[in-house]
């Protein structure tokens, strides 16, 4: 049996809907942590969504993870320590340890907000994968 297992998060339509959280006091609308639905090692990942003009209403920072921020509709913006970073589509924004990070949805977003937020931490990665093995001789599967 091969290591790897399957789930769909939905379209990013249908993200809103959405309703989770890490435990029963942080769920809310527009959440859904999809390593509740993987068994995930080493990763946690997240798919969020804003309406314009919401906010997440709180700060948080980490002490041992490192956060990817990869949004994909919408506008909006990242409050991080003292800075306000806006964020679009295509924005792609690494948090780091002991950094205080916060978001909103602007009012003005003609669309609703969605990202994926990619947490990981315990130990550095390589700049370039070196346990891979390429391979080169087995034919496509298409």
């Amino acid at each position: 049996m091969s290591d790897f297992e399957v789930t769909n998060i939905g379209a990013l339509n249908e993200w809103r809907s959405h309703f989770g959280g890490f435990t029963d006091q942080t769920q809310r609308e527009g959440r859904r942590v999809v390593d509740h639905a993987l068994d995930m090692q080493y990763i946690g990942v997240t798919a969020n969504a804003l309406t314009p003009g919401e906010q997440a209403g709180y700060w948080h920072a980490h002490s041992e993870i490192e956060e990817l921020y990869v949004f994909l509709d919408g506008e909006g913006e990242m409050a991080l320590d003292d800075e306000i970073v806006p964020v679009t589509a295509g924005s792609a924004v690494r948090v780091g340890q002991g950094v205080r990070r916060t978001w909103r949805c602007t009012p003005e977003s003609p669309t609703t907000l969605k990202w994926m937020c990619i947490r990981a931490g315990g130990g550095e990665l390589d700049k370039i994968p070196t346990d891979a093995k390429r391979d080169t001789e087995s034919p496509m599967p298409w």
